[in-house]
């Protein structure tokens, strides 16, 4: 299994290594030809209007479109999963957006990056109690269609959910020695 990440901007090598320490074949993917390439895919947190503009400039917003058509996971992490969700509020208008997830999605709902922060959260899909996040600008799911699954919520916001072979996070897993929340997105293929 081959598992691309989304590297135009963001926690690309954060995310590479925390694959390779679970030993998977983890490759940035900067083309649509990568992305095609890939048995999954990560969108990696960064600046989500950033992330999408450049992957509207590149051609990269229907090859992913395209991936989570053909049944391969797609895992958005804070600003991928801002570009995953069907509506963000208060978005720009110039806001690209994969509109993937049925899910609502407030930016920075946490506050500004001087109140960024760890927690320890219960997250439904893994046993061995719970798992450390790291929240940096995070978004919220503010809401969430009825195909979607609620994973996770900090103080009672939800901050982690599933449709279908997609997960969306409003943390970065990645920042952590914590390996169980990349092994789950892996059981979704």
């Amino acid at each position: 299994m081959t598992v691309g990440v989304l590297a135009v901007q963001g926690a690309v090598r954060e995310h590479l290594d925390a694959l390779r320490r679970i030993d998977v074949d983890a490759r940035p993917v900067r083309t649509p030809e990568e992305i095609a390439a890939s048995d999954a895919l990560i969108i990696p947190g960064g600046e989500s209007t950033t992330i999408g503009k450049l992957m509207e400039r590149y051609g990269l917003l229907q090859p992913v479109r395209d991936l989570v058509a053909a049944g391969k996971p797609l895992l958005g992490t804070c600003a991928g999963m801002i570009l995953m969700a069907k509506k963000i509020q208060a978005a720009a208008a110039d806001q690209p957006s994969l509109s993937l997830m049925d899910i609502a999605v407030e930016r920075n709902a946490f506050g500004r990056q001087i109140d960024s922060f760890e927690a320890d959260l219960d997250f439904a899909a893994t046993d061995g109690g719970p798992v450390r996040a790291v929240f940096i600008r995070a978004p919220i799911i503010a809401a969430v269609g009825s195909g979607v699954e609620v994973l996770a919520t900090h103080r009672g916001r939800i901050v982690a959910a599933r449709q279908d072979r997609m997960l969306a996070l409003s943390f970065h897993p990645e920042l952590t020695s914590e390996p169980r929340i990349h092994q789950y997105f892996l059981s979704l293929r």
